[in-house]
């Protein structure tokens, strides 16, 4: 991504750009963070004995008429109509525009508008990828010239296979992040023809053997787009109706499946190493590594996606020893994660959003000699913001475990089985903020 489009040294740069220089003091951010965590976690024990969050059976109906227009086939197809026309336009530039980021919006419309630009969009209006997403309707367009009988289920004899999950999503993100911050050109129109071109093809040949249900779990940007979509207050219970919603119940009715930890740590793991990338002692290794860049690279980015994971495991084999077995104890607390996801996204691409997103809509509209847009916070409000995202993801979090761990074990085991949670919650916390700040 380009962040001063007059240097062509910045094209890799994904991150908030300044972070290293946060005009915040260390100190209060971290007496702040552990106050914060701590006061939520003693409040939690003394004051929230039972279950409160419903789940998919919550939430306020909507007028029907919303409901109608919402899924008025007509609304549908424009919005499909919509994703598709996007897509194509993406393809056209990487195809004929210039092999250059400060004049293509290719480049812009893929790391900016669409990875960072659908965390406020799911946020706000649910999980609108599976509406925009070009691959789904390229499906069904080839189903119904295929003449392929009702191309939204699965093939007969062909079902999905349960234990994978979300494992296809969170190999997708994995390899989406990689391309993002390890590929040696992220943002040459080569590479990105090339790494869409596969991914489009793979995922479409994976829905033609096992239905249009393949892009629920398999698609990357649908499963990311569906988790961080818990948490906004439009939702649909388990009758169908649309509802506004506590954001809780939505993050409680997240499906606990194979993958989930997979995939909401390769969330985690790859934005902490997108802060840790731009530090100089990394910067330095990477350069000095003998066995190259990409490949050192490669396994830092692995290394950190599997340190989140391994904390994560380990504190749910601890919760198992304090408050006893539960049958899935694994996936049983990692929706708490969702929302600690959420706020390190925030705090490492609002920046980038604000500043480089209407940058990207500029240059599609050909209006790119407008003046440069610039982040509309002052570096003592925008280092604030990240602050206050990655201590409020984690008090978030904190609410989340604790009322799946009074729902699941006796009351007297209940607080006790959480201090791992909080102990995970607390690591969390010192790495996200150390990033930011250091």
């Amino acid at each position: 991504m380009v962040l001063h489009p007059a240097d062509p040294l910045t094209a890799l740069a994904h991150g908030i750009g300044s972070q290293h220089d946060l005009p915040i003091s260390p100190f209060y951010a971290f007496a702040g963070a552990f106050t914060a965590l701590f006061v939520s976690f003693l409040a939690l024990g003394l004051l929230w004995s039972t279950s409160r969050f419903r789940g998919d059976r919550s939430g306020l109906a909507l007028p029907a008429v919303l409901q109608r227009v919402a899924d008025a086939p007509a609304t549908r197809t424009t919005l499909r109509g919509l994703g598709l026309a996007a897509a194509l336009a993406v393809l056209l530039h990487l195809l004929l525009g210039p092999d250059d980021p400060a004049d293509n919006p290719a480049p812009g419309a893929v790391y900016v508008l669409l990875w960072v630009g659908l965390v406020p969009a799911s946020l706000l209006l649910g999980p609108v990828w599976r509406l925009l997403n070009p691959l789904r309707t390229l499906h069904r367009l080839l189903s119904r010239v295929l003449r392929r009988p009702d191309p939204g289920r699965p093939h007969p004899g062909r079902p999905l296979p349960a234990r994978l999950g979300q494992w296809p999503a969170a190999v997708g993100l994995f390899g989406f992040t990689w391309l993002e911050l390890v590929a040696p050109d992220p943002a040459s129109t080569t590479t990105l023809l090339i790494a869409l071109a596969t991914y489009a093809t793979a995922q479409l040949l994976l829905a033609a053997r096992y239905g249009e249900h393949w892009f629920d779990d398999g698609d990357a940007f649908e499963a990311y787009s569906a988790l961080l979509a818990r948490l906004s207050p439009l939702g649909r219970r388990s009758d169908g109706r649309l509802v506004l919603r506590n954001p809780f119940h939505g993050l409680d009715a997240t499906p606990e499946r194979p993958g989930l930890v997979a995939t909401v740590s390769v969330l985690l793991g790859s934005t902490a190493y997108d802060g840790f990338s731009d530090s100089p002692s990394w910067i330095n290794a990477l350069q000095t590594s003998p066995l190259g860049r990409t490949p050192a690279a490669t396994l830092g980015l692995l290394a950190s996606i599997a340190l989140v994971a391994t904390l994560y495991c380990l504190c749910a084999a601890a919760t198992r020893l304090v408050s006893g077995p539960h049958p899935g104890p694994l996936t049983a607390f990692a929706h708490s994660l969702v929302p600690i996801a959420l706020g390190y996204l925030i705090a490492h691409y609002f920046s980038l959003l604000v500043v480089e997103g209407p940058r990207t809509v500029s240059m599609a509209l050909g209006t790119d000699n407008a003046p440069e847009p610039a982040s509309p916070l002052g570096p003592g409000a925008l280092a604030a913001l990240q602050v206050i995202a990655v201590v409020t993801g984690h008090v978030l979090g904190v609410v989340a475990a604790h009322d799946r761990s009074v729902r699941l074990f006796p009351p007297a085991k209940a607080v006790a089985g959480q201090l791992p949670l909080l102990a995970l919650m607390i690591t969390y916390t010192v790495g996200g903020l150390s990033l930011l700040l250091n």
